[in-house]
């Protein structure tokens, strides 16, 4: 696609050469396991990297660590809001597999919408092959029941936070976390042994805060954090650059000064200053970008300690996003669409020695991230039987494989799992089909090639192409036994 650079034009830009072949794919011993290290933001957009010349966004840390790892461009989340990607991340399963059809609040509660129980996570297949494991920051997996923690998230209509008790960690054996709280100067967590009325305050910005820990996790003196010679699987979930966009600290907002709100509008789906859209970007924007490069910040200390401790080498590191933001473009507020700016996500995994600094437009899909994982890290055949993700480490190591040609699109309709949004897209389109009640279905076709800001639908001047992706689409949901089908 014209937007985003080949392969040879990537390394180039980055500083990145890659000598003779790709190395090639190995199982490992059990004792030379390697640890992992995974850190996702919320709602930072796939276009927010400095590196690939989109938004104007200041990354140096994450343009840096692009420059040592697997930069996959095409990344998305297939249903781009948060207790959705997060269920299809920790299962491999599709939403209608693993019953989170949205996010996890007050309101689809009564569906049974949270993580179960009983599916087995990747952290329960790591922690059963000896791992110590830990969860830093936002969980948003959990169902909010009454009575409801008194905590500022819950005082609306709905209510997002909750506990998660230790039974429902799914391997987790260092813990602190929350659901969804979102005030990030002052966030809000339970740490492990913390009762459900036992949650405290941090008078810091999330990010930093969440650093701070995962660097002690990293370090582990006195073994106080995780327990010493095994390996570890860390995750750091770090809310921002979710809303609201001016709790942020202003040494980052300082870095964009003297750009003016206008400087910052650079795609051409964003409206004009007099329109309801175009305004809320420009207001937002240059908030949007500080909690961006503020995460970068964060993230670079992270891999600081890495290096510190002598654990980069042996240390597998995805920096990834549950979902993307519109901040207003195709008049969208956030998330939860079709559109490029809400699917695309950063994806960059680094293993040291094993897998080659390159771009790659591979179409990864959230599910494909479990079987990834495990696969790399040796234990493939410890992947559940019922995954429906695809493993594509063959293709992270050698950069040859089967390729997948396309990406689900989803939005489900709380408590109507037969109706709402499915679509595909592939390197060239984006097609959907819209179903709501008493309605007839409404197709949607965008040439991301022809139109990267996706501004007209050309179903109608293309029905073959239409057709072609409608088949495509089907296929793709009758294999996931997805009701839609059947409304």
């Amino acid at each position: 696609m014209g937007l985003y650079l080949g392969r040879r034009e990537f390394l180039g830009a980055i500083g990145v050469t890659v000598v003779g072949g790709l190395p090639g794919s190995g199982v490992f011993a059990a004792a030379n396991r390697p640890n992992l290290v995974f850190v996702f933001p919320d709602q930072m957009r796939g276009q927010a990297l400095g590196f690939l010349n989109e938004d104007p966004v200041i990354t140096p840390n994450l343009d840096a660590f692009a420059g040592e790892s697997l930069v996959l461009p095409q990344a998305v989340s297939n249903y781009p809001v948060c207790s959705p990607y997060r269920a299809m991340l920790m299962t491999g399963k599709w939403p209608h597999a693993n019953n989170v059809l949205s996010n996890c609040t007050s309101n689809t509660e009564p569906f049974g919408c949270e993580l179960q129980k009983d599916d087995r996570c990747w952290s329960d297949v790591l922690k059963d092959k000896g791992y110590s494991l830990g969860y830093i920051g936002k969980w948003h997996l959990e169902a909010p029941r009454a009575p409801y923690i008194d905590c500022a998230n819950n005082r609306g209509k709905t209510k997002w936070n909750e506990w998660c008790p230790p039974d429902r960690r799914h391997g987790f054996d260092f813990w602190y976390s929350y659901n969804t709280y979102d005030y990030h100067l002052r966030p809000l967590y339970w740490s492990n042994d913390a009762g459900r009325d036992d949650f405290h305050y941090v008078d810091q910005w999330g990010p930093e805060h969440e650093a701070d820990l995962a660097i002690k996790y990293i370090k582990n003196e006195g073994a106080k954090y995780r327990r010493g010679g095994r390996p570890f699987a860390l995750v750091v979930s770090m809310n921002p650059p979710h809303t609201p966009y001016s709790m942020v600290p202003k040494k980052y907002v300082d870095m964009y000064a003297g750009k003016t709100s206008d400087d910052l509008c650079n795609r051409g789906n964003i409206g004009a200053a007099d329109t309801k859209w175009g305004a809320y970007y420009r207001k937002n924007v240059k908030n949007y970008f500080a909690m961006v490069t503020g995460v970068d910040d964060q993230f670079g200390r992270i891999l600081e300690a890495l290096k510190q401790n002598a654990l980069n080498k042996d240390t597998i590191v995805v920096f990834t996003s549950d979902h993307g933001n519109c901040l207003g473009c195709n008049g969208q507020m956030t998330k939860n669409v079709h559109y490029e700016e809400a699917m695309r996500v950063p994806f960059m995994i680094r293993f040291p020695g094993r897998i080659a600094a390159r771009s790659d437009d591979l179409l990864l899909s959230t599910p494909d991230i479990y079987p990834t994982l495990l696969d790399l890290m040796g234990l493939e055949s410890d992947i559940p039987q019922d995954m429906q993700g695809i493993s594509r480490a063959k293709l992270f190591l050698t950069g040859k494989g089967v390729r997948p040609d396309s990406q689900l699109y989803i939005w489900v309709p709380p408590g109507k799992p037969h109706l709402g949004r499915r679509g595909v897209r592939t390197h060239r389109y984006t097609f959907m089909i819209t179903k709501a009640e008493g309605k007839g279905p409404v197709r949607l076709l965008h040439d991301n090639v022809k139109d990267p800001y996706q501004l007209k639908n050309v179903a109608v001047e293309q029905p073959k192409v239409a057709a072609q992706l409608e088949k495509k689409l089907k296929k793709l949901l009758r294999d996931h036994n997805d009701p839609w089908l059947n409304s």
